[in-house]
């Protein structure tokens, strides 16, 4: 049986971001996806902004292949002093967040039902409640959206995070979710490439043991390709490792049938600080520039020469 692959997109390039609100043309999410095509069934979407639209819209028009993990965008609900870069926020703009949330939920649930047969599944948010996050939301705030997620479609509902809260913090959310979706990355926890892959099952079976009635999927795992030293220590990076911890990783959730969103297709510009050589800008398996990776260099050999 073939097992289908599933991977992280976002298409943002030189130039634009969700944040100056500029986004990726029509022709730009086609090409990505034509890429793309083949290779991975299951697509991993962040937000409801103007590049979903863009992105369904291609999926559609064009008749490819992907089934989508759409997900629904919430910013921060309450302040987080623990959060290293930013997290904290007047009262006027937590206000705003909460009207943003709502509208990110709607709107969610609109696409949900517009695009039925291109959405399989849902998510209330991403990394909103975990202890360093510059987003922070309650989980009590969490399981109601999840709720009215629920209440007004058809797909399976979950909610992605790392790992750690699911522990613990965020245990209530298991009886409303449909699955449970954790991110692991044991580059940022500083481990080598000899660490990873055990480090990754371990992340993985702590919480599949813990809440042996619930599917787990894992909606991101990666291995950055470059590090200015911000969190990752720039000798565990390279292509090299990137391409052994995928080749890993693949092999291992397919021989044990677990759904694994790749992080991600291709390098975002816009991510982290103005720096270069800034690890958030390199997770992709792609770069910039849509050329291949070390990882890929084999099953894209055209695009090497393009």
């Amino acid at each position: 049986m073939k097992f289908d692959k599933a991977i992280c997109y976002s298409g943002f390039r030189e130039g634009q971001s969700p944040d100056a609100g500029i986004f990726p043309s029509y022709e730009q999410i086609k090409e990505d996806l034509l890429i793309l095509q083949g290779h991975w069934k299951y697509l991993r979407l962040y937000a409801c902004d103007e590049q979903t639209d863009t992105v369904l819209e291609v999926i559609k028009n064009e008749k490819l292949d992907f089934q989508v993990m759409l997900g629904a965008y919430i910013g921060a609900e309450m302040n987080n002093f623990a959060c290293p870069w930013g997290g904290v926020y007047s009262e006027g703009q937590l206000i705003a967040n909460k009207e943003h949330n709502i509208n990110q939920v709607e709107k969610l649930i609109k696409l949900a039902n517009q695009y039925a047969d291109i959405v399989f599944a849902l998510s209330a948010g991403n990394e909103a409640t975990v202890n360093w996050t510059d987003h922070y939301v309650p989980v009590e705030s969490v399981i109601r959206y999840v709720k009215i997620i629920k209440k007004g479609t058809k797909q399976p509902v979950t909610f992605c995070e790392n790992y750690v809260p699911w522990l613990d913090h965020i245990k209530d959310l298991v009886d409303v979710v449909d699955f449970i979706s954790i991110h692991t990355y044991p580059v940022w926890e500083y481990k080598n490439i000899h660490e990873a892959l055990d480090y990754t099952k371990q992340n993985y079976y702590s919480i599949a043991e813990k809440y042996p009635h619930k599917p787990v999927v894992i909606t991101e795992a990666g291995w950055a390709t470059n590090s200015n030293g911000r969190g990752i220590d720039p000798e565990n990076v390279s292509e090299d490792f990137q391409s052994i911890y995928y080749q890993d990783l693949m092999r291992w959730t397919e021989e044990e049938e677990i759904l694994c969103f790749y992080f991600e297709a291709f390098d975002e510009s816009w991510k982290g600080s103005p720096e270069p050589m800034e690890p958030e800008k390199h997770w992709g398996l792609f770069k910039f520039d849509r050329k291949p990776k070390k990882v890929m260099e084999d099953q894209f050999a055209e695009l090497m020469k393009a």
